[in-house]
């Protein structure tokens, strides 16, 4: 059986008996261990002087690090990654900066990691590329004559063309995606951005069964939303909630009401107006001052960017603000928290929660709104607001859905999840979580991955009769 190679931005923790850092890299994890194989990409440290890739090997996978140089994460990570793609693609235009040497450092560090993952490489190999840092992995191996099939998965949205033709060099991006095999994205709508930029463009076309023609390629480009092991997370949120920070939150609430939250600290998800529309609430309907309270937990993120660093002001502030104006001497309306914990532990908080607030701006594919249904006691479970700009909107028939910019509608949700019968919930929880176990992480996974065999196959087969047929004349 052929390998699978994985490569991404940042590998997970390979510590024997630490767990990965998500969902996502534990569905990544299985699918290595179950076929055999590497996983390829930066360490997260930095080095003075580019070397050959760390080799760590446990059962059959094999992890494969290397370090950036300062002016590599400068220019690739800090710079055109986060400064230019990440704000476009959440349709932040006005936070995007587009600078010509850190898209040269960027393409640099593509091709540098290219040749690095080349010497590793087997002829048989199947190559998955993840996330907006790897965009023109793919053209650099094959530059380097690397025809192994290779997919690749966008993590966060596809802007629509008019928003993407922002990036200067957006059609060299475009056409750097086409030499995948397999462009796979977590909604309908990322996938028809994709397609009408090739189209609108002119610079192919697709056809009804996914395949697009661009660029004197063929690819298949779809829609994968991705899942969880929502059992799984039923099963870590019951074990933890015994554990001593969950306990004490429990005790602290003292039989208020918990609105929980969830978030890394960046501009995409919509915190500060998460905040006012929870100020709105309590403006709306005193009943629940003194009732209720919202946890907010916000790892710090990329705290070297100075863009970050104002977020974090700005949420305190906003925080500080509003238990100012709200507080009582027994109750804090908003408890925000600027650090990470465990995830088996965030499970058990969700699962003591009555509301699970999830009100990104714009976002990818947000797990977190999967994980919160997933950790709820089915007898008495919580509800899920969710923006409709969430990648997982989708998939969540029994959320209430609201437009995070319609501070109203989120207060108004707020207090109908606050209020809402205990049949109602049940009903909505059946509803959200049997399509989670249809579709749950390996379903993703092996449905992406088959794609990617088949059109493998397919080209192989064309490439051979296209052989034959010069032979013939």
């Amino acid at each position: 059986m052929s390998r699978l190679i994985v490569v991404s931005n940042r590998v997970a923790p390979t510590q024997e008996g630490r767990p990965a850092a998500g969902g996502l890299a534990i569905g990544v994890l299985d699918a290595l261990k179950e076929t055999g194989g590497v996983w390829f990409g930066w360490s997260g440290e930095t080095v003075a002087e580019p070397s050959a890739p760390v080799i760590e090997k446990q059962g059959n996978v094999t992890y494969a690090t290397v370090g950036l140089t300062k002016r590599d994460y400068d220019q690739y990570y800090r710079g055109f990654s986060n400064a230019t793609l990440w704000p476009t693609f959440h349709y932040r235009n006005d936070l995007s900066r587009y600078d010509r040497q850190e898209y040269a450092g960027y393409l640099r560090v593509n091709l540098t990691l290219a040749k690095q993952l080349k010497e590793l490489l087997k002829p048989d190999d199947i190559i998955w590329v993840h996330d907006y840092h790897l965009l023109p992995f793919a053209r650099c191996l094959r530059e380097l004559g690397v025809k192994n099939p290779m997919g690749f998965f966008l993590h966060i949205p596809f802007p629509v063309p008019e928003v993407l033709r922002t990036v200067p060099p957006h059609e060299e991006l475009v056409k750097a995606m086409c030499s995948y095999d397999v462009v796979g994205f977590q909604t309908e709508a990322d996938r028809q951005s994709f397609v009408d930029y090739i189209e609108r463009g002119a610079h192919g076309t697709s056809s009804e069964d996914g395949m697009v023609h661009a660029y004197n390629r063929f690819l298949k480009v779809a829609a994968y939303p991705i899942g969880i092991y929502p059992d799984a997370i039923a099963k870590a949120a019951a074990q933890f909630t015994d554990r001593k920070p969950v306990k004490s939150l429990r005790d602290g609430m003292r039989g208020r009401k918990l609105i929980m939250s969830v978030d890394r600290l960046d501009y995409s998800k919509g915190l500060v107006e998460r905040f006012q529309a929870f100020e709105r609430l309590l403006l709306n309907a005193p009943g629940w001052h003194g009732r209720v309270s919202l946890v907010q937990i916000a790892p710090p993120t990329r705290s070297d960017v100075q863009t970050y660093q104002r977020i974090r002001q700005n949420l305190e502030g906003e925080a500080g603000r509003i238990n100012g104006r709200f507080a009582q001497l027994d109750w804090t309306p908003i408890q925000y928290l600027n650090r990470k914990y465990d995830r088996n532990l965030l499970m058990a908080l969700f699962r003591q929660s009555q509301v699970g607030y999830v009100t990104p701006l714009r976002d990818g594919m947000n797990l977190v709104a999967k994980e919160y249904v997933a950790s709820q006691d089915p007898a008495d479970p919580g509800v899920l607001v969710l923006s409709q700009f969430a990648g997982a909107a989708e998939q969540l028939p029994g959320a209430l859905v609201v437009n995070p910019f319609d501070l109203s509608q989120m207060a108004e949700a707020l207090e109908r999840a606050l209020s809402m019968p205990l049949a109602e919930r049940q009903a909505r929880h059946s509803d959200m979580m049997a399509p989670m176990r249809e579709n749950n992480l390996s379903v993703w996974r092996d449905t992406f991955l088959g794609d990617l065999r088949s059109v493998a196959r397919a080209s192989s087969v064309a490439e051979k009769v296209v052989k034959v047929a010069d032979v013939t004349i």
